[in-house]
């Protein structure tokens, strides 16, 4: 039996899933202004592979059509698709692609709101129905009762994969899993041979429990970028330090260092109530010819891309203003799930 394989967000893709953000989630007092960053999102991404695009119901499909006419998209270019969702954030409750050769799997992991902090019923439920409706091709879903959220784990598509300790062993996710288990499990469901376990480093307003995409991201299985601060002063600086001096000791499959590429931290963006807002770079998507890189009208933001160019010489670097999406304490990559070639089917 060939081993199973966690593809990289790298790998060639059959498209995207964006769950549009609508009045009965908490973006309903924020509707505009996240939908104008879920506009720019569905551009770049339409305009380079399918997008699929999830609504609650008809009113509300009506209405990002009518939101995306006026912005002048071309209807051929986006796949809609209805179930009511709690919330936007499709990296969390959206499949995980693995494959063994020809063979192609998307394992329907269980989502709790993040250890049970927010109700997510009818997000656990919607890789289900986009199942059921055969928007997966051939593609064999299995249902997994692990909790685990797409944001908390990242693959270099070779094996290895990167997170954290905080986030995987919480005690509201998986009670009784241990480092070890967990390993076990991924070793079977996604082929996974190492897992680099990351033990510092959380951002305020992040109620993730510190996701590994808002920290450190593969870029390639020989790069890592992740997010530094460097200023002593920052609540964050003895975390992300620590962080940093456990990644420069982490060796790749051959024994050699990772090259690292360090993103800066941006300057506070606070929310209106005064709340520290999870702002990050790492947050970025990977997608055919391109990588898009949430900026927050930072003077950090032109750093920021001009290191990702580094990292991804073949693709073009777009940023995405997400200061509207950070007020929800995600930004572009939780708001996004890509799935590799071969995995969608679409008419």
């Amino acid at each position: 039996m060939r081993r199973r394989c966690l593809l990289a967000e790298s790998a060639a893709q059959s498209g995207v899933l964006l769950t549009w953000p609508h009045a009965l989630t908490d973006w309903q007092h924020d509707i505009d202004a996240v939908s104008r960053v879920y506009v720019d999102i569905a551009r770049e991404i339409s305009r380079r592979e399918p997008l699929v695009v999830i609504c609650y119901d008809d009113a509300h499909q009506h209405q990002v059509e009518h939101t995306l006419a006026d912005a002048g998209f071309d209807a051929g270019a986006l796949h809609f698709f209805q179930a009511p969702t709690n919330d936007t954030w499709i990296r969390d409750y959206g499949p995980i692609a693995v494959a063994t050769g020809t063979e192609r799997i998307l394992l329907d992991f269980t989502f709790n709101g993040w250890g049970n902090k927010h109700p997510a019923e009818l997000d656990n439920a919607v890789t289900t129905a986009l199942n059921a409706a055969g928007l997966f091709a051939d593609a064999e879903l299995q249902q997994a009762s692990l909790v685990l959220e797409g944001g908390s784990i990242d693959s270099d598509g070779e094996g290895t994969l990167l997170t954290t300790t905080h986030c995987l062993i919480h005690s509201g996710r998986n009670p009784g899993h241990d480092k070890h288990s967990l390993e076990g499990i991924f070793r079977e469901l996604m082929g996974i041979e190492r897992v680099l376990w990351l033990d510092h480093g959380e951002l305020e307003g992040d109620d993730t429990d510190a996701h590994v995409d808002m920290l450190a991201r593969f870029c390639s299985p020989e790069t890592i970028a992740y997010l530094q601060c460097s200023d002593p002063d920052d609540i964050h600086y003895p975390a992300l330090a620590a962080m940093e001096t456990q990644l420069r000791s982490l060796r790749r499959a051959d024994g050699e260092p990772y090259q690292l590429v360090p993103l800066p931290l941006p300057h506070p963006v606070c929310s209106a109530t005064g709340e520290r807002l999870p702002a990050s770079y790492s947050n970025f998507l990977v997608i055919n010819a391109a990588t898009l890189v949430p900026v927050y009208g930072d003077p950090a933001d032109a750093v920021a891309l001009e290191r990702l160019a580094t990292c991804f010489p073949d693709r073009q670097i777009i940023p995405i203003n997400c200061l509207a999406l950070i007020q929800q304490y995600g930004s572009l990559h939780c708001a996004t799930m890509q799935l590799p070639e071969g995995f969608l089917s679409l008419s």
